[in-house]
Protein backbone atom coordinates (compact mmCIF):
# COMPACT_ATOMS: atom_id res chain seq x y z
CA UNK A 1 0.00 0.00 0.00
CA UNK A 2 1.34 3.52 -1.23
CA UNK A 3 1.66 6.53 1.24
CA UNK A 4 -1.56 8.15 0.14
CA UNK A 5 -3.61 5.10 0.76
CA UNK A 6 -2.76 5.04 3.85
CA UNK A 7 -3.45 8.50 4.24
CA UNK A 8 -6.76 8.14 2.80
CA UNK A 9 -8.04 5.37 5.36
CA UNK A 10 -6.34 7.44 8.26
CA UNK A 11 -8.10 10.62 7.59
CA UNK A 12 -11.45 8.71 7.16
CA UNK A 13 -10.71 7.08 10.58
CA UNK A 14 -9.46 10.50 12.23
CA UNK A 15 -12.69 12.11 10.71
CA UNK A 16 -15.24 9.98 12.07
CA UNK A 17 -13.90 9.99 15.38
CA UNK A 18 -13.62 13.35 15.77
CA UNK A 19 -17.31 13.32 14.85
CA UNK A 20 -18.29 10.66 17.31
CA UNK A 21 -16.80 12.84 19.92
CA UNK A 22 -13.26 11.65 20.62
CA UNK A 23 -11.89 9.79 23.62
CA UNK A 24 -14.04 7.79 25.76
CA UNK A 25 -16.57 7.81 22.74
CA UNK A 26 -15.59 6.91 19.62
CA UNK A 27 -13.36 4.16 18.66
CA UNK A 28 -9.90 4.76 18.38
CA UNK A 29 -8.77 1.49 17.47
CA UNK A 30 -9.82 2.14 13.68
CA UNK A 31 -7.47 5.10 13.86
CA UNK A 32 -4.85 3.17 15.54
CA UNK A 33 -4.88 0.41 12.99
CA UNK A 34 -3.20 3.34 10.55
CA UNK A 35 -0.19 4.26 13.03
CA UNK A 36 3.15 2.90 12.97
CA UNK A 37 3.63 1.87 17.15
CA UNK A 38 6.66 4.38 16.70
CA UNK A 39 4.49 6.87 14.89
CA UNK A 40 5.34 10.72 15.87
CA UNK A 41 3.25 13.84 15.18
CA UNK A 42 4.82 17.38 15.06
CA UNK A 43 2.27 20.13 15.45
CA UNK A 44 3.19 23.50 15.78
CA UNK A 45 3.22 25.14 18.79
CA UNK A 46 -0.08 27.81 19.99
CA UNK A 47 -3.00 26.61 18.22
CA UNK A 48 -5.58 25.82 20.79
CA UNK A 49 -4.66 21.64 20.15
CA UNK A 50 -1.30 21.45 19.59
CA UNK A 51 0.06 21.25 23.29
CA UNK A 52 3.29 20.48 23.55
CA UNK A 53 3.89 19.75 19.64
CA UNK A 54 5.13 16.87 19.59
CA UNK A 55 2.81 13.65 20.14
CA UNK A 56 4.70 9.76 20.03
CA UNK A 57 3.59 6.72 20.10
CA UNK A 58 -0.49 5.28 19.88
CA UNK A 59 -0.67 6.50 23.49
CA UNK A 60 0.62 10.33 22.16
CA UNK A 61 -1.63 9.80 19.26
CA UNK A 62 -4.72 9.49 20.93
CA UNK A 63 -4.10 12.26 23.40
CA UNK A 64 -3.39 14.40 20.58
CA UNK A 65 -7.18 13.35 18.68
CA UNK A 66 -8.64 13.40 22.12
CA UNK A 67 -7.35 17.01 22.32
CA UNK A 68 -8.06 17.59 19.03
CA UNK A 69 -11.94 16.29 18.86
CA UNK A 70 -12.28 18.81 22.26
CA UNK A 71 -11.52 21.71 20.07
CA UNK A 72 -13.18 20.65 16.98
CA UNK A 73 -16.74 18.91 16.77
CA UNK A 74 -16.31 18.46 13.25
CA UNK A 75 -13.85 18.09 10.39
CA UNK A 76 -14.81 17.71 6.68
CA UNK A 77 -12.04 17.35 3.77
CA UNK A 78 -13.14 20.11 0.93
CA UNK A 79 -10.28 19.19 -1.47
CA UNK A 80 -7.25 17.15 -1.34
CA UNK A 81 -4.12 16.94 -3.84
CA UNK A 82 -1.13 14.67 -2.72
CA UNK A 83 2.20 14.07 -4.40
CA UNK A 84 4.26 10.98 -3.30
CA UNK A 85 5.62 7.77 -3.47
CA UNK A 86 5.40 4.46 -1.43
CA UNK A 87 6.93 6.03 1.45
CA UNK A 88 6.72 9.54 1.36
CA UNK A 89 3.52 11.84 0.41
CA UNK A 90 2.96 15.65 0.40
CA UNK A 91 -0.94 16.47 0.89
CA UNK A 92 -2.32 19.89 0.94
CA UNK A 93 -5.79 19.87 2.47
CA UNK A 94 -8.19 22.46 2.23
CA UNK A 95 -9.95 21.49 5.48
CA UNK A 96 -13.57 23.25 6.71
CA UNK A 97 -13.19 23.05 10.97
CA UNK A 98 -16.28 23.88 12.88
CA UNK A 99 -15.35 24.87 16.97
CA UNK A 100 -17.18 23.22 19.65
CA UNK A 101 -17.13 26.17 22.04
CA UNK A 102 -18.11 28.62 19.42
CA UNK A 103 -19.91 26.60 16.63
CA UNK A 104 -17.57 28.89 14.45
CA UNK A 105 -16.52 27.03 11.24
CA UNK A 106 -13.02 27.95 9.36
CA UNK A 107 -11.91 27.23 6.12
CA UNK A 108 -8.19 26.70 5.64
CA UNK A 109 -5.31 24.88 4.05
CA UNK A 110 -3.00 22.31 5.65
CA UNK A 111 0.01 21.29 4.15
CA UNK A 112 1.31 17.65 5.69
CA UNK A 113 5.16 15.85 5.13
CA UNK A 114 3.79 12.04 5.94
CA UNK A 115 6.38 8.96 5.96
CA UNK A 116 4.77 5.36 6.49
CA UNK A 117 6.44 2.55 7.28
CA UNK A 118 4.99 -0.98 6.33
CA UNK A 119 1.72 0.43 5.45
CA UNK A 120 0.93 2.76 8.53
CA UNK A 121 1.63 6.47 9.66
CA UNK A 122 5.73 6.97 10.75
CA UNK A 123 5.47 10.34 10.78
CA UNK A 124 3.52 13.43 10.16
CA UNK A 125 4.51 17.11 9.85
CA UNK A 126 1.47 19.55 9.31
CA UNK A 127 1.81 23.08 8.59
CA UNK A 128 -1.16 25.11 9.16
CA UNK A 129 -2.23 27.88 5.92
CA UNK A 130 -3.71 30.23 8.55
CA UNK A 131 -2.87 29.53 11.99
CA UNK A 132 -4.66 32.91 13.12
CA UNK A 133 -7.97 32.03 11.43
CA UNK A 134 -7.95 28.46 12.96
CA UNK A 135 -7.06 29.89 16.46
CA UNK A 136 -10.01 32.67 16.10
CA UNK A 137 -12.71 30.16 14.67
CA UNK A 138 -11.91 28.35 18.81
CA UNK A 139 -11.81 31.64 20.20
CA UNK A 140 -14.42 32.84 23.22
CA UNK A 141 -15.09 36.29 23.31
CA UNK A 142 -17.30 38.04 26.11
CA UNK A 143 -20.73 37.59 24.00
CA UNK A 144 -20.01 33.71 23.06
Amino acid sequence: MDAWSVMQNFYAAEAAYVAAGGYGTADYGAVAAWLDPEVVLYQAPGLPFTGTGTWRGHDGMERFLARFSEVWESMEFLDQEHRGDRDTVAVRNRVRFRARATGRAVETEVLQWITVRDGRMLECRPVYWDPAAVAAACARTDAA
